[in-house]
């Protein structure tokens, strides 16, 4: 499936991905469907993001870089009634992007060999209904339904002297799942929340196309030739976090997810699949919510995320930590426009045998954007 997506939308981005018990009416928060039952009369939200990413990866032999762009979410909210709003996101959910240059292999019944080069390029991306209700001012609970679609295409080729080989696989996946959430506020100040996403089974299927040259004659093998291919199995994951905010200035979140990866009996040609643990804090600053001084205005914000890894190799697991930073930039006085700007760096597996380590620098751009719908003039 490649690697899972943990940026999320708007300012969660700059508060190491923690929101789950973050109560928000100015914004919108995917990470808790029943925070949009809180969504203001009137209002209608709008996020769009992208992303920038550098990766620096490392072995006991080499080094290597690379840099890409891409889109990171799109996202709209708005209220459908007193207490109970929707929303519609879509979001990448795991990003397939690899090159492996010069395998080398034993020809059958030979002494000789040659070289491979494998590569792989797609992804899931998560197309999400939310909806949150507020049972009372301080009780919220939220459902989402989720369509998980994407592809993956890997390509493998050869050449032999004067014979090439060349394979193509595209294998797609798509399924539904369901989510739900809560939160509740304590106080004023302290909010709690949880979330719950059901296991689900990705139906896959596999196209093929099968090439080769011998002497300079090119022979078509397989054309999209239909094949199985393995069902994919997401856990269960529960999710647990917190808010709590100190005179209306500074505003504390803590979030703790555990995914039950053991539970699908799952392996790959290189590991296997674990149970993951997912540790998130964040935090965010501003003098003043309203007013006419620009700079007070100005939202500061820091986080810390930890990850234990789902894919042990050698009963080794590859964990990763991100640390994030982010600021978020006012539009207008009324409105609650903003510009958000989340930078990260993070580190992921070891050198060690086979395995690879990676350093990575994120640039994430938020606009999340405020309309008022409905409203009526008071003045002609």
């Amino acid at each position: 499936m490649g690697i899972i997506n943990q940026t999320s939308i708007g300012k969660t981005n700059g508060m190491g991905y923690s929101g789950i018990g973050l109560r928000s009416d100015t914004d919108i928060n995917n990470l808790n469907p029943s925070n949009y039952a809180l969504i203001p009369e009137n209002s209608f939200f709008y996020d769009i993001g992208i992303v920038g990413e550098f990766n620096r990866y490392s072995n006991k032999g080499d080094n290597e870089s690379k840099t890409t762009f891409n889109f990171s979410n799109l996202a709209f909210a708005f209220r459908i009634a007193e207490r109970f709003g929707a929303g519609i996101s879509l979001v990448p959910y795991s990003d397939v992007g690899y090159s492996l240059l010069g395998l080398e292999s034993n020809i059958e019944g030979s002494d000789e060999t040659f070289e491979s080069n494998v590569s792989g390029l797609g992804g899931l991306n998560d197309l999400s209904l939310n909806l949150g209700y507020g049972v009372s001012n301080t009780f919220r609970i939220g459902l989402n339904a989720s369509l998980l679609f994407g592809n993956i295409e890997e390509s493998e080729a050869f050449q032999i002297s004067n014979s090439y080989f060349e394979l193509n696989e595209t294998t797609n996946y798509k399924g539904l799942r369901l989510g739900f959430g809560m939160q509740f506020d304590i106080m004023d100040e302290l909010t709690i929340g949880s979330t719950l996403k059901l296991p689900i089974t990705l139906n896959g299927n596999l196209t093929r196309s099968v090439y080769k040259t011998l002497d300079n004659i090119e022979v078509t093998v397989e054309a999209d030739q239909a094949d199985d291919v393995s069902d994919f199995k997401l856990p269960m994951e529960i999710g647990f976090g917190l808010s709590t905010t100190f005179k209306e200035q500074l505003t504390l979140t803590a979030d703790f997810k555990h995914n039950f990866w053991d539970a699908t009996n799952q392996t790959e040609n290189i590991g296997t699949y674990r149970d993951q643990d997912i540790y998130a804090f964040g935090l965010e600053y501003s003098s003043q919510r309203r007013g006419f001084n620009y700079w007070k205005r100005i939202k500061f914000r820091a986080g810390f995320n930890y990850d234990n890894g789902y894919l042990a190799i050698n009963e080794k697991k590859i964990d990763g930590y991100t640390l994030t930073a982010g600021l978020g930039l006012p539009v207008g006085i009324a409105s609650n426009s903003i510009i958000n700007i989340s930078y990260a760096y993070g580190s992921k597996g070891q050198i060690q045998n086979i395995l690879i380590k990676e350093n990575y620098h994120t640039l994430t751009l938020n606009l999340s954007l405020e309309d008022l719908w409905f409203r009526k003039r008071k003045i002609n």
